[in-house]
């Protein structure tokens, strides 16, 4: 799969109306899904999603993981985009609520999220999903960034949750 996603190539920061957007995700998942398929190393499996949900989400200008690396602290791990944050402790900014909390993070404006945490100041938009192994422990979060307001939908974010439940069940 060295072509990577097979999708037309928009601009970086693209905001699509959600139908859009939905249909590039639906499109794209089975050949997310083969990418993956059967691996069981975790960074290897983020690295590929990294890449390929980069190719994926054009309204995206960050998209990647935050690893689990201590009981209450993630470090930045494979990415597209400018540079992240080294390290967040889970009582910081929106990757930390989702680490904390084990949820979701759909945040539709981040300047209204209390203590978010400004890694890029393009960023207005962020979505935040917990990543667990099979045996249910956080290992990491996947964090979408975009420059726009709403850049992420609930149903985008439901669809990205199937996706890394799916992909990451071979790990741990």
């Amino acid at each position: 799969m060295s072509e990577g996603i097979l999708l037309p190539t928009l601009a970086r920061g693209t905001l699509l109306p959600e139908s859009e957007r939905l249909a590039r995700l639906d499109e794209a998942m089975p050949q997310l899904l083969e990418a993956v398929r059967d691996e069981t190393d975790e960074v290897a499996v983020e690295a590929t999603l990294a890449c390929l949900l980069w190719q994926t989400l054009p309204q995206a200008n960050w998209c990647g993981f935050y690893r689990r690396v201590e009981a209450r602290v993630l470090a930045v791990g494979p990415y597209q985009g400018g540079m992240g944050c080294l390290r967040i402790p889970f009582e910081r900014g929106v990757c930390g609520a989702c680490a904390r909390e084990e949820a979701r993070q759909l945040v539709p404006d981040v300047h209204a999220f209390p203590g978010h945490i400004a890694c890029d100041d393009a960023t207005r938009s962020e979505l935040v999903l917990p990543v667990k192994d099979r045996g249910g422990r956080l290992i990491a979060v996947l964090d979408l960034d975009c420059p726009h307001l709403d850049g992420f939908s609930a149903a985008e974010a439901d669809r990205l949750q199937g996706l890394l439940d799916h992909a990451f069940r071979a790990i741990g």
